[in-house]
This record gives C-alpha cells, sequence and structure tokens, in this order.
C-alpha cells in the first residue's frame, strides 16, 4: 500500500499538536433539518421587533461610552433575545422570496445585511452571507437580472487560486476528498501500464500532484513508471490551461511520462455535452472525449454530480460513464443532517438545510481560525459564500442528495460500490491529526463510505464504483 498523505507538493502545512478528549459522538446520528413555514404577517411583525430593538441597542450604546467597542460592534442581531434570530429572518425572507413577494423578501435580507458582519463571529458571518445571497436573488428577480450597486453576484464568477488554495489550507474538506479519492484511484490502477483519468471538475489541478507522485514512486523499476494521461474538465479556459502546465512540469520534475488535455464545459455541464462531443479543448476546435482501448480508466467526481440537472439527467450522465468500463469512478459530495433529498424545491427548506451545512463548516473555521484571518475571509467570501448563492439560486435544489441518493441512482446505472481500503479511511484520520488543530473533525466509515463531518453533523461523504 502506498501513502498519499504526505505527498503534497503544493501544499505542506506545519503539523500541529492537539489536546486529547473523548470523541464526539458518531457523525450519522443527526436530527432532520427544521422546517419553517411562515404565515403571512409573520416577517413584518418580526422586522419591526427587530427595528425596534436595534434602535433601543443604538441610543444604549449613544449613551454608554464603556461599551461603545464591545459586543453591538457587529450589529447585535444574532445574540438579541427580544429580537427574531438570523435564522428567523433567512427563513422568512425564503419564505417571501417563495411566494412572490419581492419588496419583503428583500427587506428581510436588507435588514440582516446591515446587522450582521462578514468579519465578526461565525453566526454574524454565516447570517451576513445568507442575507447577500438572499438579496441578490430578490434584486436578480426584481430587475430582470439587474441587482442593486454593491452586490455583484459571486456564483458568476470563479474562486481565485489564492482563495481556493487558502480553503485547502485551512479545512480539510478538498483535502480530505482529493486524498481519499486519490488511495482509491491508486488501488484501481495497480499494474497498469496506460493509466487515464478523467477529471470532470480540474479546477486548479492540486488534486493530482500527490497521486502522480504516488504512482512514479511505486513503479517497477525494470519496466519504469507508466503513462499517466489527464483530462481535465472545466469551464474557465484560461484556468485549465493554467493547471495543465503546472501539472506538466511537476511530472516532468518527477521523471514521469504525462499529458493533460483541457476540455471546456459550459457552467451548465451536463453530460450530453460531453458525450456528444460539443466539449472543446482550451487549444484546438470541437472534438469528444478522447478514449483509448489499452488504457484503465478512472473517472474522478469531485462536487460535481450536484451540478447536474434532475434525476434523468444525473442518470443518463452515469450511464454514459459506465458505457466506458471505467476501473473506478470517485464521488464527493456535500452530506446533510437528515440523509439527503433527490430535490428541494421549496425555496424555506433548502435555506435550512444549507444553513444546518454550513453553520457547520463556519463553526470548524470559527474553531481553527483567527477571526481576523485574511485567508479565512477569502475563503468565506469566494468560496463558502459562493457555494452559498448556488445553494439558494435558482438551481440550487439538486445540491442536498447525500450518499444514499448517490449511491441509488449509480447502482441503477450498473455500477457496484468498490469499498474503500482500510488504509485510505486510515490516512483520512491521519489527515486530520497532522494538518488540522482542531478537535471537532471527525471521520467515519459507514456504507461503504468515508466521511467527514464537524462534532456530529456530517459534511462531506466520499465513495468509489466499479
Amino acid at each position: 500500500m502506498h501513502a498519499l498523505l504526505l505527498l503534497c507538493p503544493l501544499m505542506l502545512l506545519a503539523c500541529h499538536h492537539r489536546r486529547l478528549r473523548p470523541p464526539p459522538p458518531p457523525l450519522l446520528r443527526g436530527l432532520a433539518p427544521v422546517k419553517q413555514k411562515l404565515q403571512p404577517g409573520t416577517v413584518e411583525a418580526m422586522l419591526g421587533s427587530l427595528h425596534h430593538h436595534h434602535s433601543s441597542s443604538s441610543s444604549d450604546t449613544d449613551n454608554n461610552n464603556d461599551t461603545k467597542n464591545g459586543s453591538n460592534s457587529s450589529g447585535g442581531v444574532l445574540a438579541a433575545a427580544a429580537a427574531p434570530s438570523a435564522r428567523d429572518l433567512v427563513l422568512a425572507s425564503a419564505d417571501l422570496l417563495q411566494r412572490g413577494d419581492l419588496p419583503a423578501a428583500r427587506r428581510a435580507a436588507g435588514v440582516l445585511l446591515s446587522a450582521a458582519s462578514p468579519r465578526a463571529d461565525a453566526a454574524d458571518r454565516l447570517a451576513y452571507h445568507f442575507a447577500r445571497a438572499l438579496a441578490l436573488r430578490a434584486d436578480a428577480r426584481a430587475a430582470a437580472g439587474r441587482v442593486a450597486p454593491g452586490l455583484v453576484s459571486a456564483a458568476a464568477r470563479p474562486a481565485s487560486s489564492g482563495a481556493y488554495l487558502a480553503f485547502n489550507q485551512i479545512a480539510p474538506f478538498l483535502r480530505f476528498a482529493h486524498l481519499t479519492a486519490n488511495q482509491a484511484i491508486l488501488d484501481a490502477v495497480e499494474g497498469a501500464r496506460r493509466i487515464h483519468i478523467l477529471d470532470l471538475d480540474a479546477a486548479h489541478g492540486v488534486q493530482w500532484p500527490p497521486l502522480l507522485q504516488a504512482i512514479a514512486e511505486r513503479a517497477d523499476p525494470a519496466a519504469g513508471p507508466p503513462e499517466v494521461r489527464i483530462t481535465g474538465a472545466g469551464a474557465d479556459r484560461e484556468t485549465l490551461l493554467r493547471t495543465g502546465s503546472r501539472l506538466r512540469a511537476f511530472a516532468r520534475s518527477i521523471q514521469l511520462p504525462f499529458h493533460f488535455t483541457p476540455l471546456l464545459l459550459s457552467c451548465a455541464a451536463t453530460h450530453q455535452q460531453v458525450a456528444s462531443g460539443s466539449t472543446t479543448t482550451a487549444s484546438s476546435g470541437a472534438t469528444s472525449l478522447e478514449l483509448h482501448p489499452d488504457e484503465t480508466l478512472a473517472v474522478n467526481c469531485i462536487m460535481f454530480l450536484h451540478k447536474l440537472g434532475g434525476q434523468d439527467e444525473v442518470a443518463a450522465f452515469l450511464k454514459w460513464v459506465k458505457a466506458m468500463a471505467p476501473a473506478v469512478v470517485t464521488i464527493a459530495e456535500r452530506e446533510t443532517i437528515g440523509g439527503g433529498y433527490d430535490r428541494i424545491d421549496d425555496l424555506p427548506q433548502r435555506a435550512a438545510v444549507a444553513m444546518d451545512h454550513y453553520s457547520a463548516v463556519f463553526e470548524a473555521l470559527e474553531a481553527t481560525v483567527p477571526p481576523g484571518s485574511r485567508e479565512r475571509l477569502a475563503v468565506e467570501q469566494e468560496v463558502l459564500g459562493r457555494e452559498i448563492e448556488a445553494s439558494l439560486g435558482p438551481a440550487g435544489g439538486r445540491w442536498w442528495r447525500g450518499l444514499e441518493r448517490w449511491g441509488a441512482a449509480a447502482r441503477a446505472a450498473g455500477f457496484a460500490a468498490r469499498p474503500l481500503s482500510a488504509f485510505a479511511v486510515s490516512q483520512a484520520r491521519l489527515l486530520l491529526r497532522l494538518h488540522y488543530p482542531s478537535e471537532g473533525y471527525l471521520v467515519q466509515e459507514a456504507r461503504g463510505a468515508c466521511f467527514l463531518g464537524w462534532q456530529t453533523r456530517p459534511l462531506l461523504s466520499v465513495s468509489s464504483w466499479q
């Protein structure tokens, strides 16, 4: 067995020591997210209560210099006993959007935007990003796609490489997914002389250097290293070209025969676009996905399946992948406390599910990264804020399927689960122990998959299929 954990040439973090505490309860015992329906008129009462409390707090603050820079600096909306909670206002705004009352929805979101802060504690930061996402959606619907000044959609542009790499450094989610998927691929291509990896969301390519190095190091000295080809799919041409250049340079440095082909997808990537040949390489005209019969194929779906449409599109995509006869398919997706949904068309319910998920993510960052960290701010604005906005957008209902739904779709397409090795699970645990100095993260193996969670809440699952 070959370890991948310490082979991270793009980003190695210093090891941290942790105090030992009793382990938190298992991940999969969480309660289903609370559903909340608001009656007409409720939001107006909530807003009136909040404005009254906020005005009183402001008056008290003006008359008390000792508290001028105290707990009210972030607006106080989350700590106020008499005021509606941030969750109340988020669900109220979502409910009003669902019912088409755009002015009231925008008002509810605006109250949170003015009271919460993206630089305060985790609860305030979470409230700010949800309020901003709902405000953007309300403005877009009210103004035929135009948004108010200062509220430019983050989902319309990719996160910077700096924010993406910072997320990889300060939180374990991406590295956990990459490490666990890489080990499954490494196990599946054992002995192959020509390896082809189809990466359906290549992004900045940070997943692949550890795998390339592991493949090179385990090569038979007499036969030499195998040839590796990566087809990296994505929506941004320049990002793919830079990713290819970095990976080729790295492969040369370890003397591994390597090829990288960028494959352009539209932002609304579908299986039809790939299978029909309407994808394009970043440097040439239209082309279909190129497969060679003597290659061992691995298909990597890290945070990709939720971008597809409804159940029919997911089923057709997986059948298309199955027809390529891959040795392994790796899937990593977000998890929910309630186990996932096939689709959430009800916006308030979707907002509640998303808040349950991202509240745990923001709490984890609060426990591990200082509030004033520039890296944390960039991650929350460019990565997590963008995810929240997309999850509440028109297509966000398909984000929250969870392993049970993905697994059922994979089995229906003819795949069988390929259990992760014990070594892959132990590596994931070692990753947390060495690189992330928090006691709240937990790795658990269940149903043939590996789950990463915060305290009792599952946040991400990785599974492999054949």
